[in-house]
């Protein structure tokens, strides 16, 4: 008897302790962007045991995908598994890191690695009981919170012949995104100026500080000069060891995002020139260094059809009292205003977790206001994006509240409904040549030149 869809979500759910034990491994031992060794290596152990094929990126260490069919389509299921610096926390509901300063999961990607591998796992074993055409792909996608993984990883043509990508990400809704992600890019301004004593000879010192300071405030003179959607933040290194010394060396970190790669471009193009005259202006020197950028998401209502159609045909996540209980101590944590906002919006009834589908729509009024590297991968085939409830409303990503929540079962119940809801977009896309249509034309139609920002 063929296996039908139903059938793949039994598969995931016996593969729940699975799920559990490797979304906790990954989050028991969390490695930042370009250090993901041990985490990519669980991935590569744990699907080649599958019978998966594992191809590695040479320039990548971190980087590789498990391959398992033949023949078209080929489907790749984007998995990832960097943490965030700072962010370690046990599971508790006040902050209490593991290790203090160490990195934590508080992005929740040992739950999206987890539940895209289980999901890639259920659709080999659907294609090998089946013997039908198709591939699958799990991606081992390294660097994500440093927005550039799958950005190298595409410059590489690791993504060259897949033809529909499947992405999810841990969240406080259940929800869809035909669209999101802003695009982004990254550059680094150092400014070289001359010490000298700060009092007994300041005129002979040049203050790579000043340079620094003075580039910041005419960036924030920018800020009401470009999209309101944009998003410009920095961070600040060195600027002198002693105030009686003037500091010859300083420099910032910029991230700018916004809705398109284009305006992204323009305003890191005007970022420069404030950086020249704050170099004019405190007779320093100013070094640029554009590391990367992102593409944002390329929509694709036809493609989000049918993810939220799988939306309705899975299991969505449902929280037992204690993990209620838990969750509502977690939001006890954030401001009032903030929970009662994020509890509207994805009407919880003033539950702490979300517990329903959100609506189809939801995400114009919720636009994603970040960015992933995931965009780009948008703009070389059809992507769809969903989320599913893995930590409680009103609180955010990058918190220790979500790496609380990311590391017991409030979010492994997300991610088990999300690797049920990845079997099932995989199972229409080989067996509905009329969807896979839809999706292509729309695709074509409002795909563009596309160019990685990148260089090796």
């Amino acid at each position: 008897m063929a296996m039908e869809k139903r059938d793949l979500h039994n598969e995931v759910k016996k593969m729940k302790s699975l799920l559990e034990t490797t979304s906790r491994l990954i989050w028991e031992h969390p490695e930042v962007g370009g250090n993901e060794k041990e985490s990519a290596d669980y991935f590569r152990k744990l699907l080649g045991g599958e019978g998966f094929k594992i191809v590695n990126e040479e320039h990548m260490e971190n980087a590789f995908y498990a391959e398992y069919g033949s023949g078209k389509p080929v489907i790749a299921i984007l998995g990832e598994y960097d943490a965030l610096p700072g962010l370690s926390q046990k599971v508790t509901d006040n902050k209490a890191p593991v290790a203090e300063g160490e990195p934590g999961h508080g992005c929740g990607h040992n739950l999206l690695g987890a539940a895209a591998a289980i999901g890639a796992i259920a659709v080999k074993r659907y294609l090998e009981a089946e013997g039908i055409s198709g591939t699958v792909r799990f991606y081992g996608c390294p660097e994500e919170e440093l927005l550039s993984g799958k950005v190298k990883m595409i410059y590489y043509h690791m993504f060259d012949d897949c033809d529909f990508a499947i992405s999810w990400h841990p969240m406080s809704a259940n929800m869809v995104y035909d669209s999101g992600y802003l695009a982004s890019a990254s550059a680094h301004f150092e400014f070289r100026g001359r010490s000298s004593h700060a009092a007994f000879a300041p005129e002979l010192g040049r203050s790579a500080l000043d340079a620094v300071e003075l580039m910041n405030v005419g960036v924030n003179y920018l800020r009401e000069h470009v999209t309101s959607k944009a998003r410009i933040h920095y961070t600040t290194n060195s600027g002198g060891f002693a105030p009686n010394i003037v500091p010859p060396l300083a420099g910032s970190w910029y991230f700018v995002r916004a809705p398109y790669i284009a305006d992204v471009k323009d305003i890191l193009k005007r970022i420069r020139k404030i950086a020249e005259g704050a170099a004019l202006m405190t007779e320093t020197e100013a070094d640029v260094r554009i590391d990367y950028g992102c593409c944002e998401m390329l929509e694709n209502h036809a493609y989000g059809d049918l993810a939220y159609q799988n939306m309705k045909e899975a299991e969505l996540p449902v929280f037992d009292d204690e993990e209620t209980e838990f969750a509502s101590r977690l939001v006890g944590t954030v401001t009032k205003a903030d929970a009662e906002k994020a509890q509207k919006l994805y009407d919880t009834e003033g539950r702490p977790m979300t517990w329903k589908l959100n609506d189809r729509n939801l995400y114009q009024l919720n636009p994603l206001t970040a960015s992933s590297d995931s965009g780009d991968i948008s703009h070389i085939m059809p992507m769809c994006v969903v989320t599913t409830s893995c930590w409680p409303a009103g609180v955010a990503p990058h918190t220790w509240q979500a790496t609380a929540a990311a590391g017991c079962s409030l979010g492994e119940k997300g991610a088990l409904s999300a690797a049920q809801i990845i079997t099932g977009i995989a199972y229409d896309l080989y067996n509905r040549p009329d969807q896979r249509e839809a999706i292509l034309t729309e695709f074509n139609q409002k795909r563009d030149a596309y160019v990685p920002m990148y260089e090796s």
